[in-house]
């Protein structure tokens, strides 16, 4: 393997890059016109364009990439995650080719891609699965039928998905048919095969998957394992190895059936078998009974946390085993050490359902101690084509306690602007008592999320720390503000919230004084400045404090009336389900915008009527623009 060219983008190809270098391989980028100047382009020794800013036009076109790899020749190529990582006429294709293919071989992908083909193939294994349909006969009656022999709640799952996609809870029969075919569609979007498996609906489940690795000579191991349960939208937000609170005897279990779901198909490279554990159903043990889910035949993102527990390079794994060497090293010989967290750094806004944000990235700057994993660089551009993923921040330490901490720091010190993130978030996230004692499940965000999106009041140490920050004689600091008529004097003593809280103080050589209490500044809090002010952070809580009052400004929060309804991103408008004059309750289905391949259902937020429908079903729409207007149940459409 002399060059290896990358069919992927971001931060995946910036990662494999840089193990290609260390290991002496020149590499090929690839590239679409939205990514002309993104970090892996300019990473790679060479790179070459292979069409539009849409995937579908350049990434999963797999005769662009082909043709690239023989423009430059290359001789290996390495998909990466995500794409075509897991198609397996793909991975044929390269073979076919004259390439390698750093990745499993394409039956394999077969065999596991469909994730009801392989539970068949499980459950021939002897690997346990979890109760439900898996049958070829996709026909809505069946589907009703099977539905009501497993009973509700049920789970539907696109057979080739992944990521949430195609993935509904159904909780009760009346909600059948309109989940189903909302899963099909979004399937048939983003895999280009609708169909379905129902199963068993788990109440309480932990997503606790095992590292694999193969090689062509019959060797599979496991490189422990990694929780995956902290999730939102079905897609995982922070990741960790190893799974905390099992015992020996579960962890040693879940290798051993992960290894023989590797031998069962004769697998070689990187693969993660994911199981779900239930938590409510033990055996005599204590344990919770596990059950597999699928097998990702591919490098997954959250590799990092496993590179870091057991000190390996899995890229430089994959790559040592495309070339027909044997595993770098053997069951006996792999060993754990400390704990290591994940965090997945989004644009996109937790206070609105997650939904993704698009924009320039004016401020990229990350907290220090933690290893970070990025395909974007401040300046640079989160679009609607793409992941709006900005980067993964990972920690390490002895303890779990201790790494946990450090993402903390990492994240309180990360300063992003331009989009909007899910900083904040993580770090409550990972700050929370409950998680911290390692009480997770994959229902955690939605049975903590008042206390996860609640904002408590400054501490005064945290008031104080703010307060310092101020310079009391510099008028280039954040706080200063030039002399304004008619405006009152700003206070060289005075911070206000964004509420319009004042917090009087004083400063002196003993430090900060709080309505004439000496208070010491908070260590642990990070300030950083904004337009006007500072904002402080300490464990995922925010605070803005401000030079003057925000009443003064006379800045208005005010956005769309409570009944505009709004595209909270670009998108197309695929299902408008009201017209005017309809009355509505409050949750009734209004529009479906598809984003990002992902539906957005759009519900009305009260009891009303439909004054106007402003948009067009089938169209594409500007985030930001009108769909409907409701007005309340007791209010008069206007004529």
């Amino acid at each position: 393997m002399k060059k290896l060219l990358i069919a992927n983008r971001g931060e995946i190809a910036c990662r494999i890059i840089r193990t290609a270098r260390r290991m002496g391989i020149a590499t090929v980028a690839v590239y679409s016109e939205a990514d002309a100047h993104a970090p892996h382009v300019a990473a790679a020794d060479e790179a070459v364009l292979i069409g539009p800013a849409p995937a579908r036009e350049s990434y999963l076109l797999p005769e662009r990439i082909l043709d690239a790899a023989r423009t430059t020749g290359a001789d290996a190529i390495h998909p990466g995650y995500g794409f075509l990582s897991e198609n397996a006429d793909f991975a044929e294709a390269v073979r076919k080719a004259g390439l390698t293919f750093v990745g499993p071989s394409d039956q394999a992908i077969r065999v596991m891609g469909l994730k009801d083909s392989a539970k068949t193939k499980m459950k021939a294994a002897g690997v346990p699965v979890t109760p439900g349909y898996m049958g070829d006969d996709q026909s809505l009656p069946r589907l009703e039928r099977m539905a009501e022999m497993i009973g509700y709640p049920l789970l539907i799952k696109a057979v080739a998905g992944g990521g949430g996609k195609g993935m509904r809870p159904v909780n009760a029969k009346a909600e059948f048919t309109e989940a189903l075919l909302a899963a099909k569609r979004e399937a048939a979007a983003a895999f280009g095969n609708d169909g379905v498996m129902l199963e068993k609906l788990i109440a309480r489940p932990r997503h606790v998957e095992v590292q694999i690795f193969g090689d062509r000579h019959g060797n599979v191991v496991h490189l422990f394992e990694r929780d995956c349960s902290l999730q939102r939208r079905h897609q995982k937000v922070i990741e960790e190895a190893p799974a905390p609170g099992l015992s020996d005897e579960l962890r040693h279990v879940l290798g051993i059936a992960a290894v023989t779901a590797g031998h069962a198909i004769g697998y070689e490279n990187a693969g993660t078998v994911e199981f779900i554990l239930d938590m409510d159903d033990r055996d005599e043990n204590g344990d919770p009974k596990f059950y597999f889910m699928e097998m990702n035949t591919r490098l997954q993102v959250e590799h990092p946390v496993t590179e870091a527990i057991t000190g390996q390079d899995l890229v430089e794994w994959q790559i040592r085993v495309a070339r027909g060497e044997m595993l770098p090293l053997m069951q006996d010989a792999i060993e754990c050490h400390g704990h290591a967290v994940e965090a997945r750094l989004y644009a996109e806004n937790p206070d609105k359902g997650f939904l993704p944000s698009t924009g320039t990235l004016s401020r990229l700057v990350f907290g220090d101690g933690a290893r970070i994993d990025t395909g974007v660089q401040q300046g640079g551009e989160v679009t609607v084509h793409y992941d709006p993923m900005i980067a993964k921040v990972i920690t390490h330490a002895p303890t779990r306690e201790e790494a946990l901490a450090r993402l903390v720091a990492a994240l309180d010190r990360t300063q992003v602007e331009g989009v909007t993130t899910n900083r904040g978030f993580l770090a409550r996230l990972a700050a929370h008592p409950a998680f911290i004692a390692g009480e997770v499940d994959t229902g955690f965000i939605a049975t903590h999320e008042a206390s996860l999106f609640e904002t408590e009041a400054p501490p005064p140490a945290v008031v104080a720390a703010a307060a310092a920050a101020r310079p009391a004689a510099s008028p280039e600091g954040p706080f200063a503000r030039p002399f304004r008529l008619n405006l009152p004097p700003v206070s060289p003593s005075a911070l206000w919230a964004e509420d319009g809280t004042e917090y009087r103080y004083a400063a002196g050589p003993d430090g900060i004084r709080l309505d004439g209490e000496l208070q010491m500044p908070s260590r642990q809090a990070a300030i950083v400045p904004i337009e006007g002010g500072v904002e402080a952070r300490l464990k995922g809580q925010t605070w803005r404090f401000l030079a003057e009052n925000p009443a003064w400004a006379g800045h208005s929060a005010a956005g769309p009336s409570d009944g505009q309804i709004v595209a909270p991103m670009p998108g197309k408008l695929i299902g408008l389900f009201v017209k005017a004059g309809d009355s509505v309750r409050a949750g009734d289905r209004l529009a479906v915008l598809e984003a990002m391949k992902m539906e957005h259902r759009l519900t009305a937020p009260f009891d009303g009527t439909v004054e106007l429908v402003s948009a067009t079903a089938g169209t594409q729409v500007a985030e930001g623009a009108l769909l409907v207007t409701l007005v309340h149940a007791e209010q008069e459409p206007r004529p």
